[in-house]
């Protein structure tokens, strides 16, 4: 294995501006080939969604293969009222030329442009009012400002950036020509840059999360798996663990309310996170039938080392199971507490016909690792650290803010009908001892057709 040195890796971790050369540029370097992906020719609606996304078996378990390369730009917007349709034009120019260029695949380049609070309140305010989307079982709009949750530090920041760019390919070359063209526009004032990888074990080799993560010394990173998709151990991306299709939209399953417009129809909405990780406490304080109980649910039997276990429909547990369990353990498990509301309760039949069975997991999952501490770049002094340090930049599509602040609740046992109690991150809470996160923030993803500056055409 080809090790770097610290030098390199610190420079990867300093590095501030948008393609400078770096620690993520060594990622093409260890893998040996960007996977073979699907061909496609059309864009979906959505632009949450990534077609052209391989599929692998691994224990029997259909896997999606997420994109080796990752990175998000979060930003302010330079434009004011007065000059936000021909922001929106321009947008819309540099926005369709990336499209000519790339395939919105892993293949070639997914683009996603996620829009903040502060965006529509201060530059769309009384659009945003008429139009934004309304969340029925919440009885609130769509999108809200985050909060903290029990298991949060009290330092977690809560952020308030206009907008936050997803740039997703196995090439990395890709993400930083789109970042550049999207830089020089200079419709931007960039707040941050975080970057990362997930996968590239699927074919036997050292997945990239265990290499990166040697070679930058992280602690406990020689413990990691060495197919592992994600730094800790188990396989994320089970096709049935994640939403299928279309049901994170708006409007697939019924939530939302669009007041008498489809501006927004085909978006959703997006969760932005930052978590660290303590990979030395996972491996050396949880042996591995406790990593399964963690990550999972008690009481459950898997043979030893196995990355992938099965989370498909007839794997869901219910409140009972979690209550069960936690009478008969004094713990939950992560999947199993979530599973409770990230999981239809019933079937669905959506507007178009398409049936979502029982059990179907609704999120869409987008989250990958990361060696920033916490941001690889930042306008604020204390968001970046030339010691690489191992986490996950955590995006999720969900049909509205509510139901994501429903999953999030459960993981902390805060369960439909009552709460598990528990200290904050206590050992017994699945996941949260060895995680914290220190920055959240919620956006609107609009559809493809209105993704330049929502609302500035109304």
């Amino acid at each position: 294995m080809q090790r770097f040195t610290r030098k390199q890796v610190l420079a990867g971790a300093a590095a501030g501006a948008v393609g400078a050369a770096g620690i993520y540029e060594l990622v093409d370097r260890l893998a040996s080939s960007p996977p073979a992906r699907p061909e496609i020719t059309v864009a979906m609606p959505e632009q949450h969604l990534l077609d052209g996304v391989r599929v692998v078996t691994s224990n029997d378990v259909e896997v999606l293969v997420p994109p080796l390369h990752h990175q998000v730009i979060t930003a302010r917007v330079t434009a004011d009222r007065a000059g936000l349709a021909d922001a929106q034009k321009e947008l819309t120019n540099t926005l369709a030329g990336i499209d000519a260029d790339y395939v919105p695949s892993p293949a070639g380049l997914g683009v996603t442009v996620a829009w903040g609070l502060p965006y529509f309140r201060r530059l769309v305010p009384d659009a945003m009012r008429r139009y934004l989307p309304y969340d029925r079982r919440a009885d609130r709009p769509v999108i809200f400002d985050a909060h903290r949750f029990p298991s949060d530090p009290t330092n977690t920041r809560l952020e308030s950036n206009d907008v936050a760019i997803l740039l997703r390919s196995d090439t990395h070359a890709h993400i930083d020509d789109a970042a550049k063209r999207l830089q020089d526009t200079k419709l931007f004032e960039i707040t941050s840059i975080r970057r990362g990888f997930a996968g590239g074990g699927f074919d036997g080799g050292q997945s990239l999360p265990k290499r990166l993560a040697v070679d930058a010394g992280v602690p406990g990173s020689e413990l990691i798996p060495d197919t592992s998709e994600l730094f800790l151990g188990f396989t994320s991306t089970q096709r049935a663990g994640m939403g299928p299709g279309k049901i994170a939209n708006f409007e697939t399953l019924g939530y939302v309310d669009f007041r008498g417009s489809d501006y927004f129809r085909n978006g959703t909405h997006m969760h932005l996170s930052h978590i660290q990780e303590d990979l030395e406490s996972w491996y050396l304080n949880f042996d591995f039938d406790e990593r399964v109980t963690t990550a999972f649910r008690p009481n459950l039997d898997v043979p030893q080392n196995t990355q992938t276990v099965a989370q498909g429909p007839k794997d869901v547990s219910t409140i009972i199971d979690v209550r069960r369990d936690y009478r008969s353990s004094q713990r939950i498990g992560h999947s199993a507490s979530i599973q409770t509301t990230s999981r239809l309760q019933h079937a669905v039949v959506a507007a178009d016909g398409t049936v979502y069975p029982k059990g179907a997991a609704i999120p869409v999952r987008a989250d990958f690792n990361t060696l920033d501490n916490p941001f690889s770049f930042s306008v604020i002094a204390d968001e970046t650290s030339e010691t690489p340090a191992a986490g996950v930049h955590f995006i999720v599509f969900n049909p509205t803010g509510d139901d994501f602040r429903r999953n999030r609740n459960a993981m902390d046992g805060v369960l439909p009908g009552g709460t598990i109690p528990f200290p904050p991150r206590d050992r017994n809470q699945g996941f949260n001892s060895v995680l914290q996160t220190t920055h959240r923030q919620n956006f609107l993803v609009p559809p493809r057709r209105n993704r330049s500056f929502p609302l500035a055409n109304v």
